[in-house]
């Protein structure tokens, strides 16, 4: 092989144009809406990329939002097989003073020293948003409430929550018990991807234990055939929030909204930031994760070819109109030397629009490559000697 030819490959930005014919310019897009509320964020799920925001960092009483943290856990729990759905939770004295009836707050009315199942807990969480549900099913995972808000920030460290602190399992106030708008849409991203079995307990409209049948306080799931969760908030301190999501063409978009003046005022609010995300904005994967984009040079290896890919789907978002004039290039790195790790990093893929680069991703092998005999390693390193010192 011709060692300059095949430098000349590799560095190669190798535009890859996704539209065959010419494009059209671009759709104008106007300035997003202004929402009535302290606090907003509109994301993309898929791509995790915030298309809207308005003090989306600012630290505010998330009120019984934090309950999408409780949740989350609580299926993280049953994933890993640490607990069972049918598992048996006790009703503490604890759980029924703070969170049952007596309370005045929103509940499950979980009496006291019964025992109930955590599917029932985790659907009287989600849908009816019970203090009690949510205090008892946090300490049978950490064995107090206490504890669990300790698992809770730990939790919020891993998903990278920055501006969030949690003091309790229910988001009853608390001066250091805070979230945002941004935090927020990532957790429920979060809960969308990890999990989307539990995910669907979220569109349910109500439900009943005990008897007792309460409605989901999510008016978009009435309104709106394309909402399929998440949660309400509301204290006199936070005021009325909401975290929505929904399902268009394909396409899911995540809105958080912090501190409305009422309920309807929460709906209306959110379902403007969605119509606006929906009408003016489109997404599209352009690679998958462990998809095979190319084969790349190793030196001094046992094979002298690995395959290059993603760690992560690549996923982008930008106005109508944009996605059909992006150009993908891959930059691979001509100087991998084995021993090659399986996902080290190999290069990048760039996307550019207009001549301007708006995205990239890491490329990294998914293989690994060992050593080549000694050899070989010699031979490379002559050829490796020239192919630097010509290029």
């Amino acid at each position: 092989m011709n060692i300059t030819s095949f430098a000349q490959r590799l560095t190669l930005l190798a535009s890859l144009f996704l539209a065959t014919s010419q494009v059209q310019a671009a759709i104008a897009i106007p300035a997003p809406p202004q929402l009535a509320a302290k606090s907003y964020v509109l994301m993309d799920a898929a791509s995790g990329q915030v298309l809207v925001e308005n003090n989306g960092d600012q630290r505010l009483p998330p009120a019984s939002l934090t309950k999408l943290m409780t949740a989350y856990i609580g299926t993280l729990k049953i994933r890993s097989g640490e607990i069972g759905e049918q598992d048996p939770v006790p009703i503490s004295e604890h759980a029924w003073r703070n969170g049952g009836a007596a309370s005045g707050g929103s509940t499950m009315f979980l009496p006291l020293n019964s025992q109930v199942p955590v599917d029932a807990l985790l659907h009287g969480i989600i849908i009816q948003s019970g203090n009690d549900a949510s205090i008892a099913l946090g300490e049978y995972i950490a064995g107090s409430e206490e504890a669990f808000a300790d698992l809770m920030n730990k939790t919020a460290q891993q998903l990278d929550l920055q501006n969030s602190h949690f003091m309790n399992a229910t988001g009853l106030p608390d001066p250091e018990h805070y979230s945002s708008a941004h935090d927020m849409a990532k957790l429920a991203r979060a809960i969308i991807t990890v999990d989307p079995a539990h995910y669907a307990i979220y569109a349910q409209k109500d439900y009943t234990w005990n008897n007792i049948k309460q409605g989901n306080r999510n008016l978009l799931l009435y309104r709106d055939k394309t909402v399929d969760g998440l949660k309400t908030g509301h204290t006199a301190e936070a005021g009325y929030c909401l975290v929505a999501s929904a399902v268009r063409d394909g396409t899911r978009l995540i809105a958080a909204v912090f501190g409305t003046a009422s309920e309807s005022a929460r709906a209306a609010e959110t379902q403007k930031l969605l119509t606006y995300g929906f009408r003016f904005f489109e997404s599209k994967t352009f690679y998958q994760k462990n998809q095979e984009l190319a084969q790349a040079k190793v030196w001094k290896g046992a094979s002298e070819q690995v395959k290059i890919g993603l760690a992560q789907d690549l996923t982008l978002t930008l106005p109508k109109g944009q996605l059909e004039k992006l150009q993908a290039g891959l930059v691979i790195d001509p100087l991998l030397v084995a021993p090659l790790a399986q996902g080290a990093t190999v290069g990048k893929v760039e996307l550019k629009l207009d001549g301007q680069v708006v995205h990239t991703a890491n490329l990294v092998a998914l293989e690994a490559v060992a050593e080549g005999s000694l050899f070989h390693r010699l031979w490379d390193a002559i050829r490796l000697f020239f192919f630097e010192l010509f290029n």
